[in-house]
């Protein structure tokens, strides 16, 4: 048997680790698709199988409000902040401040993120650009990906140095061959509550909210927090 789960790429690293206890006490697998939140909020629309959905807080109260999940089932996963990554062992970019942010994107020789039309963090990335004034001077260099995790494991196996990668800090910190620089600077930070709900429309709906209590319990705090999700 398996639990289907469509959500946001944020979560991705947490599912995965704490899959294994869910297969223990009830036998059941997880089955996840993981990618922007918008694309996985059109997905739950269009009528994707799904169990459990993870999304932006935004995005589950619009649910919420529109009959599709469950009572009583929604529930803070965290709070994730978008942050800046380069390829380990690569000089750390200055990211402290506005001003040391831009010279550091236009230094950069490519420039890594999620969708910038459905993902949290590449919508939020594009915004920063334009209120840095440098969209045009970098569009070049733009390298968007469906979502975070994939556009991180592209700049992770591309070749060379003076890449730069925006994105959820969760994504980052699962992608093998990254180092996490830290959080985009005050004036630009984004944090973002993911929230999880069970779907109205679930095929093991006792599954989904035995995992639910998995993921958002006392337990997994430091699995959590391993992660990049803060209380």
């Amino acid at each position: 048997m398996k639990l289907r789960i469509l959500s946001g790429g944020a979560a991705q690293g947490i599912v995965t680790a704490l899959a294994g206890k869910l297969k223990t006490e009830t036998g059941y697998e997880i089955d996840g698709t993981f990618s922007a939140v918008g694309a996985m909020k059109e997905k739950f629309l269009s009528g994707a199988p799904c169990d459990l959905i993870i999304l932006s807080a935004k995005l589950i109260g619009e649910l919420a409000q529109s009959g599709h999940l469950a009572a009583g089932t929604i529930t803070d996963l965290g709070v994730v902040f978008t942050g800046v990554a380069v390829k380990e062992g690569d000089p750390l970019p200055a990211v402290a401040d506005a001003p040391a942010f831009k010279r550091s994107l236009l230094a950069a020789r490519g420039i890594y993120f999620p969708d910038p039309e459905l993902a949290t963090a590449g919508i939020h990335f594009m915004k920063t650009l334009d209120r840095l004034g440098i969209r045009d001077m970098v569009a070049a260099r733009l390298r968007p990906y469906p979502n975070g995790a994939t556009a991180m494991r592209e700049m992770a196996k591309a070749a060379g140095e003076g890449l730069i990668g925006v994105t959820q800090v969760t994504e980052i910190l699962i992608t093998p061959g990254l180092t996490l620089v830290g959080r985009l600077p005050r004036e630009f930070e984004l944090a973002t509550t993911y929230t999880l709900a069970v779907s109205a429309r679930a095929e093991y709906p006792e599954a989904a909210r035995r995992f639910a209590e998995i993921l958002t319990g006392e337990e997994a705090g430091p699995l959590r927090k391993a992660a990049g999700f803060e209380p």
